[in-house]
């Protein structure tokens, strides 16, 4: 049994550090706050963690045996290592073409564009047109400016496109522009908490006390919704200098408990509510 623990804790130990540096490299490069929520990576990370910090050492631990030849052992191992990289590259690759590139204001909303967002033709676009926002495969995430073009034949074309479910304007990185550049336009939308459609009433009344918490006035024209793949962040901005003051987050509220005198069931005749859904 020693043995086994110490073979478990060794390849705990290798995995952690292995996954540490991976993660942690992606994160402070492209999925910093707010990049790792509003992408909802959390999803790949939870089965990165679970593949590399809990199968592989327990596999370990169940095959490991002081009386099993060395050969056989670390041939035995080799193969969960190797198992446990392609878990690890494949989820890499799924952080990697879903890291955020941009985060884009477009008519009257803070939006995320990930990397598979923007397909190769508008890549190609953008640097034949020597669009200084063009993304690379270095590049790291940016705050811009997403207008329609001025041309009414290509914005109804944009228009049409997205609302059939085709590419919008914040994937199409020839007409990006720099953050500044779109300040005049962004302060026009600004509103209160009550007035942003992408949150309930409930959720509303929470951001406010959030605000309020902080020290910001819900009363003012000073917010903007920041969209992603769950739900939206409130965007908290100095309705002075437009800087953003904070990004808050919808309070999680606990599932009601439904009361019945069925013991733990529900009436036949009512239907169990779904589950909470953060999208």
């Amino acid at each position: 049994m020693k043995f086994r623990l110490k073979a478990l804790g060794l390849h705990l130990l290798g995995s952690a550090v292995v996954l540490t540096l991976v993660l942690g490299a992606l994160y402070v490069g492209w999925y910093h706050w707010p990049g790792w929520y509003l992408a909802d990576a959390r999803q790949v990370g939870t089965v990165l963690a679970g593949a590399d910090l809990t199968i592989g050492p327990l596999l370990t631990f169940i095959i490991a045996g002081a009386s099993k030849p060395r050969r056989v052992l670390a041939r035995d191992i080799g193969v969960i290592v190797v198992l446990q990289l392609c878990a690890l590259v494949y989820g890499t690759m799924s952080l990697w073409n879903g890291r955020p590139l941009y985060y884009a204001y477009s008519e009257g909303l803070l939006q995320l564009v990930q990397a598979y967002d923007i397909n190769d033709h508008e890549i190609e676009l953008a640097r034949q047109q020597h669009a200084p926002l063009a993304p690379h495969w270095y590049s790291l995430p940016r705050w811009i400016w997403a207008p329609l073009p001025k041309d009414e034949d290509e914005r109804d074309k944009i228009v049409t496109a997205a609302v059939v479910g085709g590419d919008d304007v914040i994937s199409m990185p020839r007409y990006f522009r720099s953050w500044e550049e779109g300040l005049p336009e962004l302060r026009k939308q600004l509103t209160k908490v009550d007035d942003l459609k992408y949150f309930s009433p409930a959720e509303r009344e929470d951001l406010k006390a959030q605000m309020r918490a902080a020290g910001f006035a819900p009363d003012q024209l000073n917010s903007l919704a920041f969209t992603g793949h769950v739900r939206p962040l409130l965007a908290v901005f100095d309705p002075t200098s437009l800087k953003i003051q904070a990004l808050l987050r919808v309070t999680e509220q606990p599932r009601p408990q439904l009361k019945s005198k069925h013991r733990g069931r529900l009436p036949s005749n009512r239907k169990k509510p779904p589950p909470n859904s953060l999208h």
